[in-house]
């Protein structure tokens, strides 16, 4: 592998002629001898290459030529699979799914056609019409099997050809080897019976060859369609945008496809509309169901300045938004590529599967020659029918495929599963490692709490009531900036408060505000402010010091010179961070909080959502978090940081799997190995709860794959005859073959079940997460 540059570009070629894990470790070999390339990975179950190269020394034509030189095609009908449309979806994705209906059409009518003339073959052979001899059977059959063999079967030769210029060898090679074997004979036994045997007229393998290739066809366009089930995900997602938009122009509104919409442009969204694009709302307001995007069931609220993201839905009112993201820019564009690349990517199990089938097909080929070779010499007569039985039921049982889709095909459903409940998982790699997760570091702020100040008490002193209270403070910090008063009358409007006018405002650096309302000073700050004023605070005394003890800030709020209560603000604590840590427990995960906040604060937090005071690390800065994650490391833990993907990205980056809280359209798609959409931590257990139903469902798909061959081989070359007489058909071969695949495939769909929420919230959404 050539040296490349530090950030080197990517491209994903869509390959042809693929059959077997061994065709993937070959066109990797090419691809990684090929100077410049940084890194290939090629994907049996989508078919597709993704590499990793230096454009200063390689190019597109470069990297075709090498998947040529192995003995293969890029797909020339299909544009590699990018966001870099205008309208950011949809080209690519339609011409796969053309491409793969055109296969498994072209797969179906040919095994169906196969499977006809094998079954008039068999009654044949089973009712020969009066006065037919075997011999005049044989003859009449040379036709239709012949057709068969080179019609329905023209795709192996056709594979195995040009494997065989390359100097390799592929699952097309020994069906191809295996079927020919058997209609050639059975063609020497119609014409020339004499050259073949002495005696009785010698059995025919017509039926059996035209099995043979209707069954692998068969068994193919079966593990097409499972394979097209477990790429629909991508597709789902894609179904969500919406097909056009509404531009409102000085002239009027216009419809226009989606693929027009710029940054910039102003967008009506009607009651029941999909939104178009990522922007923010100018005018009006509405309640928009984001579950697509959350999972969370309850429509959010907007208003003006709020955010909304495209392939949302507008449930209420009507309102005009300015698009800011638009195209591949999109966070639905983002996420289906995130996606496409978690499925296209390789899990470090799959190595060994790999590197078992580049070696299997030619050990394969060499059992066929050692079956033939010694049925001829030990075996009893016929024993050129029964050499050619069994090798050809030798070549055709050993199918590598299921070997090299074990764990593509697992692995692309659990990326898209995930990505229905709002998780996205860059690749394979961090999927397989969240299965040996045993410690899990929390970060505090905006990931166990909201990330911002809220009110969370209001305590009134004698003589006044909470409402008092509020908007009192409200009408004081409606000159302030600060997050602490933005918070305070955001909890007044919340509950229908109206402010009163003030005037004279004035903003006390780091203690608080004042005002003055109908001739009246009104003031809003920190007990020392209000101390400095000369008011008495003691009648709240007991209050501020519960409010210390909870790490909640207080604001004292004062009239005229007389204490009127008081408003405690805090970041508060996310109503799923204790479940999130309940069930992390659950899974047997040390969870721990890590934050940079004051130790009063994390205790307060580590309290609410159930975590031992000896796991918790207070005033930690950012490389601090990042040296705490290598302890446990070096302790032998396998460790998930949990942040907001930007000032724990050090420790996200060190850590086993990094995991970071997305939120709406601020989703940390590039800062960790896996993203919570949503923000919900409790996504973390399902996280690990997926990663564990993967790797299992992996290790039965592989230990069967292998057993599989281990086993019936032996069988198919005839080691159970001296014991039992037994000797495995061809035909049965065939069919175990093509099961072997299917079963792969379909043991892989079984994640599509798997539940990713917890229990306390699985309840039917307004519309499901992506699906």
């Amino acid at each position: 592998m050539s040296n490349v540059a530090e950030s080197p570009t990517e491209i994903v070629l869509p390959v042809e002629g693929m059959t077997c894990a061994s065709c993937v470790r070959r066109i990797e070999r090419f691809l990684d001898r090929t100077p410049g390339v940084a890194s290939a990975e090629v994907n049996l179950a989508t078919e597709e290459a993704t590499v990793r190269y230096d454009p200063a020394l390689v190019g597109r034509t470069e990297l075709v030529a090498a998947v040529e030189a192995a003995g293969y095609d890029v797909a020339a009908n299909r544009g590699e699979a990018s966001l870099d449309s205008a309208a950011g979806l949809g080209d690519p994705l339609a011409d796969l799914e053309r491409s793969q209906q055109s296969t498994q059409r072209n797969l179906l009518v040919r095994a169906v056609v196969s499977l006809a003339v094998a079954a008039v073959a068999l009654g044949l052979t089973f009712f020969p019409p009066p006065g037919l001899t075997p011999a005049e059977l044989n003859v009449l059959l040379i036709l239709p099997a012949t057709f068969v063999q080179f019609w329905a079967g023209g795709r192996f030769y056709r594979a195995a050809w040009r494997a065989a210029r390359h100097g390799s060898a592929t699952m097309d090679t020994l069906v191809a080897i295996g079927t020919t074997a058997a209609w050639a004979y059975s063609v020497a036994v119609a014409l020339r019976p004499d050259l073949v045997a002495t005696g009785p007229q010698p059995m025919a393998f017509f039926d059996s060859s035209t099995i043979i290739i209707g069954l692998v066809l068969l068994g193919r366009w079966l593990e097409a369609r499972a394979k097209g089930r477990a790429t629909g995900a991508i597709r789902r997602l894609m179904a969500l945008q919406a097909p056009s938009a509404t531009i409102v122009r000085p002239g009027g509104e216009v419809e226009v496809p989606l693929a027009d919409v710029q940054p910039g442009d102003l967008l009506r969204v009607r009651p029941g509309a999909i939104v178009p694009v990522d922007g923010v709302v100018v005018e009006g307001a509405s309640t928009v169901d984001e579950s697509m995007l959350t999972g969370e069931p309850m429509p959010a609220t907007k208003g003006p300045r709020d955010p909304v993201t495209g392939a949302t839905v507008n449930r209420s009112g009507t309102f005009v938004m300015r698009a800011t993201h638009v195209g591949s820019d999109t966070v639905l564009a983002r996420i289906v590529e995130l996606v496409r690349r978690a499925q296209g990517s390789k899990a470090p199990i799959q190595r060994l599967a790999d590197r078992v089938s580049e070696v299997f097909v030619p050990v394969v080929l060499v059992l066929a020659a050692v079956t033939v070779a010694a049925w001829l010499a030990l075996g009893p007569e016929p024993r050129v029918a029964y050499a050619i039985t069994a090798a050809v039921s030798v070549l055709v049982i050993a199918c590598p495929c299921a070997m090299g889709l074990a764990t593509p095909t697992a692995i692309m459903v659990a990326t898209g599963r995930a990505a229905e409940a709002g998780i996205l998982i860059r690749d394979a790699r961090a999927l397989e490692a969240a299965a040996q997760l045993d410690a899990v570091v929390f970060d505090k702020t905006g990931t166990l709490t909201l990330g911002r100040p809220a009110v969370v008490d209001v305590v009134a002193a004698t003589g006044s009531s909470e409402t008092d209270v509020l908007r009192l403070a409200a009408s004081v910090e409606s000159g302030s900036e600060h997050p602490i008063g933005a918070a305070i009358r955001e909890e007044a409007v919340a509950r229908g408060l109206d402010p009163f006018t003030v005037s004279a405002f004035e903003a006390v650096v780091g203690r608080g505000v004042s005002a003055v309302a109908d001739d009246v000073e009104i003031l809003a700050g920190s007990p020392r402010l209000l101390a400095e004023r000369g008011i008495d605070v003691t009648p709240l005394s007991d209050t501020l010091a519960r409010l210390a003890a909870e790490a909640r800030t207080p604001v004292l709020v004062a009239r005229a010179g007389i204490l009127v209560g008081a408003i405690a603000v805090a970041d508060p604590v996310k109503p799923e961070a204790s479940e999130a840590v309940r069930l992390a427990r659950d899974l047997g995960l040390d969870p721990w909080l890590v934050t940079g906040d004051a130790a009063p604060t994390a205790t307060a937090v580590a309290r609410q959502v159930g975590l031992d005071q000896d796991h918790v690390r207070a005033e930690v800065l950012p490389d601090q978090k990042q040296s705490f994650v290598e302890d446990l490391l070096r302790n032998k833990r396998r460790v998930a940081m949990v942040g907001d993907g930007i000032n724990d990205a050090p420790a996200l980056a060190r850590a086993d799997v990094g995991i970071a809280i997305g939120s709406g359209a601020d989703v940390a798609v590039e800062a960790a190995d896996v993203t919570l959409v949503g923000g919900d931590p409790r996504l973390v257990a399902s996280v690990v709860r997926l990663s564990r139903s993967t790797v299992r469902i992996v290790r039965e798909n592989l230990f069967w794959a292998f057993a599989y061959n281990v086993v019936l081989i032996p069988v198919a070359m005839g080691v159970l005859v001296p014991f039992t007489g037994i000797m495995l058909d061809p035909v049965l071969a065939a069919a175990a073959m093509a099961l072997s695949s299917v079963s792969v495939v379909a043991n892989s769909l079984r994640l599509r079940s798997v539940s990713l929420r917890p229990v306390s919230d699985r309840r039917p959404a307004t519309r499901p997460a992506i699906a």
